[in-house]
C-alpha cells in the first residue's frame, strides 16, 4: 500500500470516526445508557480519574446555548471513535470480513470488549451481571449502529476517492 492511499484511508477513518461518535451521541438522547446517578461520573471520565487525573480536570465543562456539555468526556468519546473507526478501515483492507453486518459485527465486537470485559475487570464500571439491562440494551445497539455508519462512510468514501468519480458508473449511450 503506498503512502498516498494510506493517507486516504486516515482520512476516511477519521471522517467516519467523526461520523461515528456524532451518531452514538446522537443515539444516546432518546436511548441513554445509565441513569442520571451512574452518569455523575461517567466510565471515561472515571477511567481518567483510575489514571490519575483530577477530578476538577475530568469534569470540565464548557456552556454551548446555556448547556454545561462535559468538554473531557467529548474528547474521550470522539477519540474511541475515532481510533476504532481508522482501525476497522486499515483492518477492513486486507480481511475483508471485518465489515460483516456492514460494521455492525465490529460494533458488537466493541462493545462486548469494552463494557463486559475490560472497563469491568479495571473497575471503571460495575460488572456486567451488576450493570442494568437498559445499559446494555443501548450500550449494543448504539455500538452496532454507530459501526455501521462507519461501514456505510467508509463504503462510499473509498468508491469516490479510491477508485475515483464515476469511473463504477455505466457511461451514457
Amino acid at each position: 500500500m503506498d503512502s498516498k492511499s494510506v493517507k486516504k484511508l486516515l482520512w476516511i477513518g477519521l471522517v467516519a470516526g467523526v461520523v461515528c461518535a456524532i451518531s452514538k451521541l446522537g443515539w444516546e438522547i432518546p436511548f441513554p445508557p445509565r441513569t442520571p446517578a451512574r452518569d455523575e461520573t461517567n466510565p471515561p471520565q472515571k477511567l481518567l480519574e483510575q489514571m490519575g487525573v483530577p477530578y476538577e480536570t475530568t469534569h470540565m465543562t464548557y456552556t454551548f446555548n446555556e448547556y454545561p456539555r462535559p468538554i473531557v468526556a467529548f474528547f474521550m468519546h470522539f477519540g474511541f471513535s475515532i481510533t476504532f473507526a481508522v482501525l476497522y478501515i486499515f483492518v477492513a483492507e486486507f480481511f475483508p470480513k471485518i465489515t460483516m453486518w456492514q460494521g455492525a459485527m465490529y460494533g458488537l465486537a466493541l462493545w462486548l470488549a469494552f463494557h463486559v470485559i475490560l472497563l469491568p475487570a479495571f473497575g471503571t464500571v460495575p460488572p456486567p451481571w451488576k450493570q442494568p439491562f437498559l445499559e446494555h440494551l443501548s450500550e449494543i445497539f448504539g455500538h452496532m449502529f454507530c459501526f455501521w455508519l462507519v461501514e456505510i462512510t467508509r463504503h462510499d468514501l473509498k468508491n469516490r476517492m479510491m477508485v475515483g468519480r464515476g469511473t463504477s458508473d455505466p457511461q451514457p449511450a
